[in-house]
């Protein structure tokens, strides 16, 4: 397990974005990710497909590659793909949209930063020019767990024109379960903070801040879906009692990928590939919503691939192999196993 190699190579790259320069946080517009380079890329001269990984709530591209005793990082995932020929060689790219409140949703907001934009309008282009991909919508794909899959199925129905595949790992939707439930316990710590700025105090100078986060992970949703004027965060309720704020709530609601399906069917019908899964015993029910999402899709005739495992929401890095395998094989023009 210690002395696990790579054929190919994990090179750093460095972009300075525009669109990130002020953002409202202060977070860096110099951002620094990794990239997945499969076997013989430096020989060889021929261009490759692209894969874009995004990262999970609290998580960034930067942690993809990480060493882990027991399982394969996502770069050993792939590269044991290709190498075994299980899928053709691609190349991966792992970006860093973290924030300070915990991540961005891979959406622009006026309270995090334009972080949509800078995925498809500077990232994008820049791999193009840097690395030797092929600069086409039809062989470019996304994938993500958690947060990151709830960026892939919005990049996908809004981004048509760039994306031909992409996979969602367990990603945030249907709202009512996945977020409300987590409500009252934000608003007991709210009240116990005194507010929203000083828990978000509170909890950059905690050492343990593990028990905080699902408050901030409340706090980062509000700051992800707020209204495109807003110049603070709105809570989807009052405190000190709790009382949903309808029309907060309503504009969460907006985001949400079961509801923006119906409007974006014909966007995800010239996929390559959809892929869908989720852990039948996901801690924030997000099963019930990728059921939703699947019936959905059926009603409205989009070709997808949903399946369960017998897993949660955590430890389950090791379904990127599924989803990069698939998304892989569909950007190459193989079979895609719809």
């Amino acid at each position: 397990m210690y002395n696990r190699t790579l054929s190919g190579s994990v090179r750093m790259l460095e972009h300075d974005s525009t669109a990130l320069k002020g953002n409202p946080l202060g977070d860096p517009h110099i951002r620094r990710f990794p990239v997945y380079l499969p076997p013989g890329y430096d020989e060889s001269g021929e261009h490759y497909p692209v894969i874009y990984a995004l990262a999970g709530f609290t998580g960034s591209g930067l942690n993809m590659p990480n060493f882990s005793v027991w399982d394969e990082s996502l770069p050993e995932q792939i590269d044991g793909l290709v190498v075994s020929g299980s899928c053709p060689p691609v190349i991966v790219v792992m970006p860093d949209c973290f924030t300070k409140l915990g991540g961005s949703q891979y959406l622009d907001s006026p309270l995090t930063g334009a972080y949509q934009t800078y995925l498809t309008s500077e990232l994008l282009p820049f791999i193009d020019a840097t690395l030797r991909t092929i600069p086409d919508a039809s062989a470019r794909g996304v994938i993500g767990k958690s947060s990151g899959g709830f960026g892939a199925l919005t990049l996908g129905m809004r981004h048509p024109h760039l994306f031909a595949a992409l996979a969602c790992h367990s990603g945030d939707m249907y709202f009512e379960y996945c977020y409300l439930r987590d409500f009252p316990k934000a608003v007991d710590a709210l009240n116990q903070a005194g507010g929203v700025e000083p828990f978000l105090a509170q909890f950059a100078e905690a050492t343990a801040k593990g028990p905080l986060i699902p408050t901030l992970n409340i706090i980062a949703m509000a700051a992800a879906y707020a209204r495109e004027n807003a110049t603070t965060i709105e809570m989807p309720f009052t405190l000190p009692t709790g009382e949903l704020q309808p029309e907060v709530w309503a504009r969460w609601l907006q985001f949400d990928p079961v509801r923006l399906v119906a409007s974006h069917a014909e966007a995800l019908k010239g996929l390559k590939l959809l892929y869908i899964d989720v852990g039948e015993r996901d801690e924030y029910a997000l099963h019930h919503g990728a059921r939703i999402l699947a019936r959905r899709l059926e009603k409205l005739g989009v070709p997808f691939t949903f399946e369960e495992h017998p897993g949660g929401h955590f430890g389950i890095n090791h379904r990127y192999k599924v989803s990069l395998k698939a998304v892989a094989t569909a950007l190459s023009g193989s079979d895609t196993g719809r």
